[in-house]
């Protein structure tokens, strides 16, 4: 089956420009387009994509506030949001994977790796580069005003994935990190998500630095 996309940006040739590669690609269907955040958020309604590729400045309504509103409305079954931006380390881009998208892309990258994007957040899988997430929330992190709730539910294993996770290592770096089989590990990394009621791995990242179970400029595990 195809993988169902829809574009928000304000700009149309930025549109039309990805609408071709994705298109082109053979196993992904552009099934609609926003010029602002607040079409993206009926659009996304009406036409179920899988993904989501989010500018994150956008008038009307920006791409954060339709990242947040999307997932609100969509909850479980929400897209998976992927946020579209000119450079890295910025501080709106970190506002939105806190609000809940998945990873973002640079606008400016090569085709294939807009469709390798595209196809890896369809599989639920975290799109960010390890050395970029852990450089953007070190530069942008904030400790909550109160320790997130499920925390203490953690086992100490648990924690340990988790401080893994948040250094940007994959199931089987870990796996092999602990000696563990990679099965293993996704299952604990399963429960983690489910204990603390995040989305998935980039969630965990950020609130693994928020939380100062990974304290920025120090060792991730200990």
């Amino acid at each position: 089956m195809s993988i169902r996309v829809l574009i928000a940006d304000d700009q149309e040739l930025v549109r039309t420009g990805f609408r071709m590669i994705l298109t082109a690609a053979g196993d992904i269907e552009v099934v609609g387009e926003a010029a602002n955040g607040q079409d993206a958020v009926a659009e996304a309604r009406a036409s179920s994509p899988d993904v989501v590729l989010m500018d994150v400045r956008m008038p009307v309504l920006d791409g954060i506030s339709a990242t947040r509103e999307i997932i609100r409305r969509s909850g479980a079954d929400a897209p998976r949001i992927v946020i579209l931006t000119t450079f890295d380390l910025d501080e709106y881009v970190y506002d939105a994977l806190r609000a809940g998208a998945s990873g973002f892309l640079i606008k400016d990258l090569p085709a294939a790796q807009l469709v390798a994007g595209v196809r890896t957040a369809a599989l639920g899988e975290a799109l960010l580069a390890p050395t970029i997430t852990r450089r953007l929330i070190e530069q942008f992190a904030a400790p909550p005003p109160e320790p997130p709730s499920g925390l203490d539910d953690l086992t100490p294993r648990e924690l340990e994935i988790m401080r893994h996770v948040a250094r940007g290592m994959s199931n089987l770096e870990i796996a092999n990190e602990l000696i563990i089989g990679e099965a293993t590990v996704k299952t604990h990394v399963a429960r983690v998500l489910m204990k603390l009621g995040l989305r998935d791995r980039v969630q965990a990242v950020v609130l693994a630095y928020e939380a100062g179970i990974v304290v920025p400029g120090k060792p991730s595990v200990t």
